[in-house]
């Protein structure tokens, strides 16, 4: 077997060893270490175990990390989400339907100042689940409306995901988070039609709340203020070159303190909990980290991703045509791995054949981010729909799945929108960089 070969049963091992349970960092961890002894001996494993775990963290760059996990996790406990929700569903929860978009708005918002899928859909659930129940929705739209927008927490910067991306490949971790902003609300758009879409057929899955007065609607506007500050404090401050990623990390990070110390949630007990909850992602994702470094080194010494260029080169594809096994590819990997582990998984795999083939990075990383995102509610591993099963108690995973085919659809068309009109990416890093 040559090294590509071998190269090639690596990730399928790995692959394997994932699907059979064991923790992402370890099977990257053990099918590189193993891959490389056999290429390059005892001496060559000893050199990386002694070297890239060190130096796959070390990097200045990566402290931008936990500081945006940290953000996210003080926003949670600053009970942001409930503001969110109360002033959109003031203005459209009357309307039929109106709750579930309130939900998809909730999520955008929140995502914007979380970056985390997963605790979006758990914060914003425990929030919108109760209401939606209340108004006589249909349980598979509720539950599918959280999943589906709990995906939006993953693109629209802050990103871990497009931090990690950016990392990988090189990329300006900044032009990376203006990119995703046209995309991310595109997204929920999208999202906002297909439900309104459903509802227009089905009247019966989502009856009309109650209109909200403008007294009340003002009042809630005046409870959002400080989201919209701190999102333009980092997002903006990183558009107009105020603060570097890092930076803005770090003033977000504080900032998200700041609002979770006034808005009197922040007690001893949650304060511990949110340190050891931001230390626990940050440990979690750096031991993913190290594992990737390690199967990264396997695989570059195989020569594998020199072999699928040489492939394609041979093969006469086409750039859209290579794009469009690209996303199949990933579209079924969504199916049985979470999208960060996904994307450590392939990115250093697929990154040179992207570059072969002049894609921009940036669009790449836009693309293989949302991507990801359609795997969050995938069945049957789909991470948000175990989690919105959790925040609802006594529902079903089929009663969630059985609602969430209108938002994949809704992805599908976004991916197409995004290949076939790579300017709705690359227009704003275009003006600010």
């Amino acid at each position: 077997m040559g090294d590509a070969g071998l190269g090639l049963l690596g990730f399928v091992a790995a692959l394997g060893l994932i699907a059979l349970g064991v923790p992402v960092a370890v099977s990257m961890g053990v099918i590189g270490t193993l891959g490389y002894w056999y290429l390059n001996g005892w001496m060559g494993v000893a050199y990386i175990l002694g070297s890239s775990p060190f130096e796959s963290i070390f990097p200045y760059s990566f402290s931008v990390i936990p500081l945006f996990v940290m953000m996210g996790v003080f926003a949670s406990h600053a009970g942001l989400s409930r503001s969110l929700f109360d002033v959109i569903n003031s203005f459209i929860g009357h309307r039929r339907g109106g709750l579930a978009v309130t939900t998809v708005g909730a999520s955008a918002l929140f995502g914007a100042i979380c970056g985390s899928s997963l605790a979006t859909v758990a914060t914003i659930g425990r929030v919108a689940l109760p209401e939606m129940k209340r108004h006589g929705y249909d349980e598979s739209l509720s539950t599918a409306t959280v999943a589906a927008g709990g995906t939006l927490g993953v693109l629209i910067p802050p990103s871990v995901l497009l931090v990690i991306y950016g990392l990988l490949t090189q990329s300006s971790i900044g032009q990376l988070f203006i990119a995703a902003l046209i995309p991310g609300v595109l997204g929920a758009l999208l999202y906002a039609a297909a439900i309104m879409v459903r509802v227009h057929f089905r009247p019966d899955l989502a009856p009309a709340a109650e209109r909200t007065g403008w007294g009340d609607r003002i009042r809630y506007l005046g409870q959002v203020w400080q989201v919209v500050a701190l999102f333009a404090l980092v997002i903006g401050g990183i558009y107009l070159g105020f603060f570097s990623p890092t930076e803005a990390a770090a003033v977000g990070a504080v900032g998200a303190f700041v609002l979770a110390v006034f808005s009197g949630e922040l007690t001893r007990d949650a304060l511990r909990a949110s340190v050891f909850e931001t230390a626990g992602l940050t440990g979690m994702i750096f031991f993913i980290l190290i594992g990737a470094s390690l199967f990264n080194f396997f695989l570059e010494n195989t020569g594998l991703p020199q072999l699928l260029i040489d492939q394609i080169r041979s093969a006469g594809l086409g750039p859209t045509m290579v794009m469009v096994l690209i996303l199949l590819f990933y579209i079924v990997l969504g199916c049985f791995m979470d999208s960060m582990s996904m994307i450590l998984l392939t990115v250093p795999l697929l990154a040179p054949v992207a570059m072969e083939l002049d894609f921009d990075l940036i669009w790449f990383g836009i693309i293989v981010v949302t991507v990801a995102e359609i795997g969050l509610i995938t069945p049957p591993i789909g991470m948000n729909l175990f989690v919105v099963q959790a925040a609802a108690p006594g529902t079903s995973l089929s009663t969630v799945v059985k609602g969430i085919l209108p938002f994949i659809l809704a992805d599908i068309l976004r991916l197409i929108l995004l290949v076939a009109f790579p300017a709705i990416v690359l227009w704003l890093p275009g003006l600010a960089f």
